[in-house]
C-alpha cells in the first residue's frame, strides 16, 4: 500500500504511534493532556478532549486501535473520496467530531470526579467502524480474527455490549465512550449522504435486501 492511496489515514496512525509513544515515559505530558473532566470543568481546558484521543494506556491498546483504524480508516477515507462525500475534510471531521463526541457524557458524568481520567482513540476509532457499517452492511468481520461476523451483526451486538458493560462499571474501559463514538459515526454519515450524495441511498438499499449474518466476504 502506498502512501498515497490513505495519507489522512496514515498521518492519523503515526500522531497517535508519536504521541502514545512518548506519553509511555513522560508522566507529566500525559497529566497535561489526559482527559480529566475535573480539570477541564475548573480549568475550561477542552483541548484535552482531543489531546486524550492521541494518547493510549500501553502498547496493546495502541495497537489495537490502531490495526482497527488502518483497515477501516483507508475505505472510509476513499469512499469519501470517490463518494462525493467531502473528501479529507469530511473524515477529518468524523474523526475528531467522534473523539469529542464520545467523550462528552463522560466529562458530564464525571465533572466533579477528581479521580477519573481517560485516554485513547477508541470514541474517534468506533465512528470510523461504523461509518463503514453504513456503506456495507454485510461485508465480513472477525472478532479476534475467529468469528465472522456480518457488519450489521456486530454493530448491534456492540452497541448492547458497551451498553451493559457500562452500566456494570467493572472494569477500567470507557464503554460509553465506545457508544457513543460509534453511534455518532453512524449519525454523521447517513447525514453526510444525505446532504452531500442521497443518491448512495440507493445502493445501501440494494444491499439491504440481501442481509446475511456472517457476512458476504
Amino acid at each position: 500500500m502506498n502512501f498515497s492511496d490513505a495519507p489522512v489515514t496514515i498521518l492519523l496512525i503515526a500522531a497517535n504511534v508519536l504521541f502514545s509513544f512518548v506519553g509511555f515515559s513522560n508522566r507529566e505530558l500525559v497529566d497535561k493532556t489526559i482527559m480529566w473532566p475535573y480539570y477541564i470543568k475548573r480549568n475550561n481546558q477542552f483541548y484535552r478532549l482531543v489531546t486524550s484521543g492521541f494518547l493510549h494506556a500501553d502498547w496493546m491498546h495502541l495497537i489495537f486501535n490502531m490495526f482497527t483504524l488502518f483497515f477501516f480508516g483507508r475505505n472510509i477515507e476513499a469512499i469519501f473520496a470517490v463518494g462525493g462525500l467531502g473528501g479529507n475534510l469530511s473524515y477529518l471531521l468524523l474523526y475528531f467530531l467522534g473523539m469529542i463526541v464520545a467523550d462528552l457524557p463522560s466529562y458530564f458524568r464525571h465533572k466533579d470526579d477528581y479521580g477519573y481520567r481517560a485516554l485513547g482513540a477508541s470514541g474517534a476509532v468506533s465512528a470510523i467502524v461504523f461509518a463503514s457499517v453504513v456503506f456495507d452492511p454485510w461485508s465480513s468481520i472477525y472478532i479476534y480474527g475467529a468469528l465472522k461476523l456480518s457488519a450489521a451483526l456486530y454493530a448491534v451486538l456492540f452497541i448492547v455490549y458497551c451498553v451493559y458493560m457500562d452500566k456494570r462499571g467493572r472494569d477500567n474501559i470507557n464503554h460509553n465512550a465506545h457508544l457513543w463514538g460509534a453511534l455518532f459515526g453512524l449519525g454523521f454519515t447517513l447525514v453526510l449522504i444525505a446532504v452531500r450524495n442521497p443518491a448512495i441511498f440507493n445502493i445501501i438499499k440494494e444491499q439491504l435486501k440481501h442481509p446475511s449474518l456472517f457476512g458476504n466476504g
